[in-house]
């Protein structure tokens, strides 16, 4: 493969990762989105808010068959707590999006299903409420005002953010 070849697919895949068409709707979606995330996740990592801290976390969820507890509630989460604080900063959105919406079908299926929709009754709405909007940010990235878009500048070989986009749009 030749040198311009491989700077092109970087580049391809530095505007795939980082770029977006989103405009503000993004930023109204990741902001408080990803606070509660990491609200969730600092009750799960640190106690914080109420919550249990990794070892009540940890045995709650080895109480209801995900094992090891320990290790599942550190990767819920961190993915909660990292991945909504990047995505109050709109930095790494789409990954970021991805594993939260991974972390909230988990939740769905391992432990809200069985209780029917509503969340009066422990239900899965409020967990597919954020999955559906990580799900969202995960296909149309961080928007105006996201980090992600300095970064587009920076690797897509020294561009502006617009300029970036604009081109990845019309491709």
């Amino acid at each position: 493969m030749k040198r311009h070849e491989v700077n092109a697919m970087k580049t391809q895949f530095v505007k795939a990762l980082f770029g977006t068409n989103a405009g503000l709707a993004a930023l109204a979606l990741r902001v408080p989105v990803g606070l509660i995330l990491a609200a969730h996740g600092a009750q799960k990592l640190f106690g914080w808010f109420g919550g249990y801290g990794l070892e009540g976390t940890g045995q709650w969820l080895a109480s209801i068959g995900l094992e090891p507890g320990t290790l599942m509630a550190l990767l819920a989460g961190s993915a909660e707590f990292f991945g909504g604080l990047a995505l109050v900063l709109g930095l790494l959105t789409r990954p970021a999006a991805l594993v939260s919406a991974f972390t909230m079908l988990v939740a769905i299926f391992a432990v809200h299903i069985g209780n029917g929709l509503f969340m009066a009754n422990n239900g899965y709405e409020y967990a597919l409420t954020l999955f559906a909007v990580t799900a969202a940010l995960a296909i149309q990235g961080g928007g105006r005002f996201a980090l992600d878009n300095w970064l587009l500048a920076r690797f897509a070989g020294g561009r502006t953010a617009q300029g970036a986009v604009t081109e990845n749009a019309s491709a």
